[in-house]
């Protein structure tokens, strides 16, 4: 990789792999992804997908830069890109396991967290995308160390499945972290992060991804390996390795 880090009522309610270890499909759920691809998937009860193979390579992953999310090492060897939906039950899991990721084999600097937007708007309407762009004003606002902070807060908080009371919840977290409360809300209803979030949507579609969580796993030498579902920390540990090795 080259030129990249290593590459009126309330107003919250506005819309805003390796192919896996053992043959482990878990966690990738889909009913629709952009409005460049609005085809619907069937799932089955584990999330195993049962529509046409995804199109698309890992290889098509944008490269990681300062403007990303990064947690851990900027400079590490092997950058985990994760695309994801804040409203997605199967990410909520994942997340906590990319925090123990990071705990452990992040600990060294060798390995980063990389986190993407990838709402499904038609399985979580509203909501997802909202809370997707209150990420984005709480980095606009308070730097890489804010987003993080709201994005573990939300998933330590929250229920999934467009089920959470974002009214209540967004501005509780703001308050929490310390952020302007009228800079967020300007923020907010500006729009600004639309194409962001449209971006990143585009481009886990353009490396195959189908649902979330949906993740690349970027090696020291630029080799993808694809990622699906909430997998275990031993396969994301086993995946990590593997990148590690094949310098």
């Amino acid at each position: 990789m080259t030129d990249n880090i290593h590459t009126k009522p309330n107003n919250y309610l506005i819309p805003m792999s390796i192919l896996i270890v053992g043959g482990l499909v878990a966690g990738a759920v889909f009913l629709g992804l952009s409005k460049a691809n609005n085809n619907v998937a069937a799932t089955t009860e584990t999330g195993q997908e049962i529509q046409e193979k995804p199109k698309g390579t890992t290889d098509n992953v944008r490269a990681v830069t300062a403007d990303d999310h990064i947690k851990g090492n900027p400079n590490a060897s092997v950058m985990i890109v994760e695309y994801s939906d804040f409203e997605c039950p199967f990410c909520k899991k994942f997340h906590d396991t990319m925090n123990e990721i990071m705990e452990e084999a992040g600990r060294d600097g060798q390995v980063a967290w990389v986190y993407r937007q990838f709402p499904l708007d038609q399985l979580h309407p509203v909501k997802a995308r909202a809370v997707a762009v209150a990420s984005e004003c709480a980095a606009e606002l308070g730097g890489n160390e804010s987003f993080w902070k709201f994005t573990d807060r939300y998933m330590e908080l929250t229920l999934s499945n467009n089920k959470t009371e974002i009214e209540t919840v967004i501005p509780q977290i703001v308050e929490e972290i310390g952020l302007n409360k009228a800079d967020f809300q300007a923020c907010f209803e500006s729009g600004r992060h639309d194409e962001r979030i449209d971006s990143d949507i585009e481009n886990a579609v353009a490396t195959g991804g189908r649902g979330t969580p949906w993740s690349i796993v970027i090696g020291p030498d630029g080799t993808t390996y694809p990622l699906s579902g909430a997998q275990p920390y031993e396969v994301v540990k086993q995946l990590i390795d593997i990148a590690l090795n094949n310098q």
